[in-house]
């Protein structure tokens, strides 16, 4: 699938340069099969090549993984506070989850969204859903653009600059950071299956102490 992959981002970015850049990155934010750390690092070595400059690739992934967000943080705004209170009010009780969390988990957002969303950009495997939780929490559009741009600007310029710099060994940026993004998806997974562990804990007790 890697080799698939390589080939249709490299037919990509040969065929129509920039703009193949900016079509790539969004595909990476909307599937996120597809790695920037292919991407870009392939880009840079382009640079390398001369066949393409390093700002306008910077800028060219910088646009298509911002323009990719967009949808994601939609998705999230579309699942609106009443719809949550709503929905929280119903069925929150069997989650162990109530309105008054709900209003506090937007208070902890409001105060912390801003990083939550840089240096969500800056961790694989959950760089392209950290849209989500943004939108859900109704975060404003204005600092979810600005903090978005800046997280993935340091992103794609570190990607750039080491596929540049490693040449013809540009692949080894994408072998690299696997092991790291693998390691993020155990913890992930981990951390879900402690909270459904906590909320099956919390149910239990709660159906022992109503007998």
């Amino acid at each position: 699938m890697l080799h698939d992959l390589n080939g249709f981002v490299e037919q990509l970015v040969t065929q129509w340069g920039y703009l193949g850049i900016i079509a790539a990155m969004v595909l990476e934010n909307v599937i996120p099969p597809i790695p920037s750390e292919l991407i870009m690092p392939l880009a840079g070595f382009y640079v390398g090549q001369g066949h393409l400059n390093f700002v306008g690739v910077v800028l060219a992934g910088l646009l298509g993984t911002v323009l990719g967000t967009l949808p994601w943080y939609g998705i999230g705004r579309l699942v609106n506070e009443e719809r949550l209170k709503q929905w929280t009010a119903r069925h929150g009780r069997w989650v162990g989850l109530s309105v008054e969390d709900l209003d506090k988990s937007r208070v902890w957002f409001k105060n912390h969204g801003a990083a939550v969303v840089f240096w969500g950009r800056l961790i694989p495997a959950i760089r392209t859903l950290i849209s989500v939780p943004a939108g859900v929490e109704q975060m404003p559009f204005g600092p979810f653009l600005f903090w978005t741009t800046a997280g993935s600007l340091v992103w794609n310029l570190a990607l750039t600059t080491a596929g540049w710099a490693l040449g013809r060994n540009w692949q080894q940026v994408l072998l690299a950071i696997k092991p790291v993004e693998g390691l993020v998806n155990k913890l992930i997974a981990l951390a879900i299956l402690a909270v459904v562990a906590l909320l099956g804990l919390r149910l239990w007790k709660q159906r022992n102490s109503s007998t």
